[in-house]
């Protein structure tokens, strides 16, 4: 059995070993040995004693965590803390207040148990998040529809400021000939961008359109499908949410005519197509609002060249720190 040294130690285990030796078994004062492995006569001594007690294995770094701990907290108490923690996503004031006990002690078992932050449980039903990831590509494909209104002509107001924003917009809004909203506010429209993520390797693919009817959805299918296979991936199932399009009888029929199996997510759960939300946000943080556009032609342009970068440059950390492109398992002349 393998066992570490602490890093201060001035002894290795084989020092230690050879230390005790010279002394038990060769008649070497400790004050001798100390000196030839330059220690103190405490140290040698302790070695040579624990050899003569316990042999090599007692050359070995012991826990310096006591052997009876009677003040550590109760184990029904820790699971009291636990289920308050995660059943109710309670801190460790709150939890302390419930329980009767200090704040400080309940944040001790609580890092004991490695649940000190929330980020690894879920929020609707308290339970410790279980990721997932099929195994091949092509076997489950995401897709979704993440709405951006529209850059106006001069730039929109990140960028420009509230005013200056605002006055861009009804110069486009007139220019378009765009409705108002019932607000009396300029409306020039929003872009809705058509994403696809494969779930094993996260590769994506992207399109904007005007719309997120039943029709546009399933070309966008039928585009990505094809993009797929140019790559050497066949695509098996297809997870969306409960849209309007994606219940319709058109995306089942097209499902059905490429050979796929349609799935929805649970209604009110966001969380089961996590990976392209997370997508979204990528895609909204690297590419939309990453720098100014003077006009929404401007940055779709942007576009192709960015989901490039993140399928083929980009190093993902769910991909082990390599580009999305990567796992996909084709083919020469691709992966550049």
């Amino acid at each position: 059995m393998a066992h570490a040294t602490h890093a201060n130690a001035a002894l290795t285990p084989r020092a230690r070993l050879r230390l005790g030796r010279l002394v038990i078994d060769h008649g070497w004062s400790p004050a001798r040995a100390a000196e030839r492995y330059d220690v103190s006569w405490r140290t040698a001594k302790k070695w040579a004693e624990r050899y003569r007690d316990e042999g090599p294995a007692g050359m070995f770094d012991r826990s310096s965590a006591p052997h009876h701990q009677p003040n550590r907290t109760p184990p029904p108490v820790v699971r009291k803390i636990v289920y308050l923690r995660w059943k109710q996503r309670l801190g460790p004031v709150e939890i302390g207040d419930r329980l009767g006990m200090a704040s400080s002690t309940v944040h001790a078992v609580l890092v004991r148990c490695r649940i000190n932050r929330l980020t690894h449980i879920d929020r609707a039903t308290g339970e410790p998040i279980r990721r997932y990831e099929h195994e091949h590509p092509g076997d489950l494909i995401h897709v979704d529809v993440k709405k951006l209104g529209k850059v106006p002509d001069g730039g929109g107001w990140r960028y420009t400021g509230r005013q200056q924003g605002f006055r861009n917009r009804a110069r486009t809004a007139a220019r378009t000939g765009a409705p108002k909203s019932k607000y009396h506010q300029p409306l020039i429209g929003t872009c809705y961008l058509h994403t696809v993520i494969d779930d094993h390797s996260r590769v994506a693919y992207v399109e904007a359109h005007d719309d997120e009817t039943k029709e546009t959805s399933v070309a966008v299918l039928r585009n990505a499908v094809a993009w797929f296979a140019d790559r050497g991936v066949t695509v098996h199932r297809v997870l969306s949410d409960n849209g309007g399009a994606y219940r319709s009888f058109l995306w089942r029929d097209t499902c059905a005519e490429l050979g796929i199996t349609p799935k929805r997510t649970r209604p009110y759960r966001p969380q089961t197509n996590g990976k392209i939300e997370r997508f979204h946000r990528t895609l909204t943080e690297g590419w939309a609002f990453k720098k100014f556009y003077n006009s929404e032609s401007a940055r779709l342009a942007a576009l192709p060249a960015w989901v490039h970068q993140y399928n083929h440059h980009r190093p993902h950390s769910a991909v082990g720190k390599a580009p999305p492109i990567t796992r996909l398992n084709n083919l020469a002349g691709h992966h550049t």
